[in-house]
């Protein structure tokens, strides 16, 4: 008998919380207005405070992608963004643990066709082979996309398509988005 008294507690508290949320009953169903820029909105970024923009970058901690926030004057074109992020952490980022899976490369937004971004990603030195390979594409895919006007991101070599590992490990050379690496996100 007392389960079903905490039961019914607990069916009161659930009714008094959510009756009492603050959003009233409507008969119909309206429309709502979303602050957000629509994908092909060029250089459309979310604002901060004091006329800066926050700037998202995934960086890596523990084997595992990490956004961050850096704030700057106004929001960057994709190159710039891409070269913020094969720059690394600042020293701040670094004490707190986090790094790249950059480190080295330089990457070229070779093409902007509406909200799709084409990378070019430089040849690795096979004696070099990289074991953080996923998480390199993880962080640029992950940073692109979390801009207004970025929704995916291919990749080519040498002008080639190249097809790059998903965070589960298979290829492939469609568009990818941020939710093919969501199982490596962690919370910054």
């Amino acid at each position: 008998m007392g389960w079903m008294r905490r039961l019914g507690t607990a069916l009161t508290a659930a009714v008094v919380l959510l009756g009492g949320c603050g959003v009233r009953a409507q008969d119909e169903p309206h429309g709502v207005d979303l602050p957000r820029h629509p994908l092909t909105t060029p250089g459309a970024g979310p604002a901060v405070a004091n006329g800066e923009v926050a700037q998202v970058l995934c960086l890596v901690r523990d084997g595992r992608l990490v956004q961050t926030v850096r704030r700057t004057p106004a929001y960057p074109a994709v190159q710039a963004q891409l070269n913020t992020l094969t720059a690394g952490p600042t020293a701040a980022e670094r004490t707190a643990g986090l790094g790249t899976a950059l480190s080295g490369l330089t990457l070229t937004a070779e093409e902007i066709a509406g909200a799709e971004v084409t990378v070019g990603f430089p040849e690795v030195d096979e004696g070099n082979a990289r074991n953080d390979e996923i998480l390199a594409y993880g962080q640029i895919v992950c940073t692109l996309t979390a801009r207004a006007d970025v929704g995916t991101v291919l990749f080519t070599r040498a002008g080639q398509p190249l097809e790059v590992p998903r965070s589960d490990g298979t290829l492939t050379g469609a568009p990818l988005r941020s939710s093919d690496y969501s199982d490596l996100l962690q919370p910054g």
